[in-house]
């Protein structure tokens, strides 16, 4: 009755019949990731400060030093603040006046396109690298018509793009580059912040990032005149209290999460030396398992750390991603499937040449491969090991 307690019937059933190894079982679900929290008698220290001056919203002085802050630590000119990164995508490209195409991947988060769909901006999909799952810049030259305004990458999993040939394919076709840097907070590239690349990056301080304000979101960009604007789309249009010069939403952070992301940043560089930490970890257990490739090998300066992903091969394997998946979950282990599915497979886009299955073969195969595994600085090495050994015995 004991082990009844730990495991579920069907887990139980499963372990009774030699499938479940009770050794390794977790008692407590292991998730895929938990948020960065900072002290709460620090968090009440600073939210004195805001009860006391009675300003919650509306660019108030929390909001201007986490903006200060974060312009020095992602070492950039201009930095916009928002209430999430999907509303940041949103604005920065309505900014920027885009118009009809714009070449993006597959293989993003539904935010990425979404936000294209509101700009009445349409995807042409581009098949990705099969090393880094962004953006194959060899390929999006071939896509670029009369119609084509911009491209829109994404540094996957903190995997940086093809930078610097997709800034020459901008300049000869004259083209806004924007990237979503929601995986890639603190990444540097050729000793360069990522925010220097393009004419934009979005970036997402989402509760599951490694720096988060609870919700919110940033757009860096290299044309300061976009400042004003910017201010203005994200609240309302409001020029001053008698003038409103342009349709705007509004997509402000407020002080309460400006607050909560002031105490947090002070964690991020411990957080990134734990996680640096968890990668070797699980690096070295797995390094020999025959079809696991890990997918976020960069360190130090050049790693975000946000998410530690591998690539599952099921011929070499013997196993498919998604019944390590659901294996996993036996132990008590979550894991994503991340991203999945494609957003070229969205039924909305059923009828754009882009987006059909024969066009996009490296991205409708890494869909079916790749896993995130549970990834934050709280994270047990013994836990890791646990886990590591799931996907060892499971060949």
């Amino acid at each position: 009755m004991q082990i009844v307690t730990v495991l579920c019937i069907s887990r139980y059933e499963k372990f009774m019949k030699g499938a479940i190894n009770i050794e390794i079982l977790f008692k407590d679900p292991i998730y895929i990731t938990r948020p960065l929290l900072p002290n709460l008698q620090d968090v009440y220290s600073k939210l004195s400060e805001v009860w006391e001056s009675k300003w919650l919203t509306n660019n108030g002085p929390q909001q201007i030093n986490l903006e200060k802050a974060l312009k020095e630590y992602l070492h950039v000119e201009n930095l916009s603040l928002f209430n999430n990164g999907t509303s940041a995508l949103l604005l920065g490209l309505k900014a920027l006046d885009l118009t009809g195409e714009v070449i993006t991947t597959p293989f993003t988060f539904p935010a990425t396109v979404q936000a294209l769909d509101w700009n009445n901006l349409t995807p042409i999909f581009s098949d990705i690298d099969s090393t880094t799952l962004t953006l194959d810049a060899a390929k999006i030259e071939s896509l670029i018509t009369e119609k084509t305004t911009a491209i829109l990458g994404v540094h996957t999993f903190g995997n940086p793009c093809d930078v610097e040939q997709i800034q020459l394919i901008a300049n000869k076709y004259n083209l806004k580059v924007i990237y979503d840097g929601a995986h890639s907070f603190g990444t540097s590239l050729n000793n360069k912040p990522i925010g220097y690349y393009g004419d934009m990056t979005m970036f997402s301080f989402h509760a599951t990032k490694l720096f988060n304000t609870v919700e919110g979101g940033a757009l860096t960009f290299s044309d300061a005149s976009l400042v004003e604007k910017l201010s203005l789309l994200k609240n309302f249009g409001i020029a001053n209290p008698e003038e409103v010069v342009l349709s705007g939403l509004n997509a402000k952070l407020n002080e309460i999460q400006a607050v909560v992301g002031l105490e947090v940043l002070k964690l991020v560089e411990t957080e990134r030396k734990k996680r640096h930490v968890i990668k070797r970890a699980y690096e070295y257990y797995l390094k020999d398992v025959p079809g696991i490739n890990v997918l976020t090998k960069l360190e130090g300066d050049d790693s975000s750390y946000q998410y530690f992903v591998i690539q599952i091969e099921e011929e070499l394997y013997g196993k498919s991603r998604d019944w390590l998946h659901e294996t996993l979950k036996e132990y008590n282990v979550y894991t994503r499937k991340y991203f999945y599915p494609l957003c070229s497979d969205f039924e909305w886009y059923e009828h754009l040449e882009s987006a059909q299955k024969v066009n996009l073969p490296i991205a409708q195969k890494a869909v079916k491969q790749v896993l995130a595994l549970p990834y934050y600085g709280e994270l047990q090495i013994e836990s890791v090991e646990k886990i590591c050994k799931v996907i060892r015995d499971s060949i």
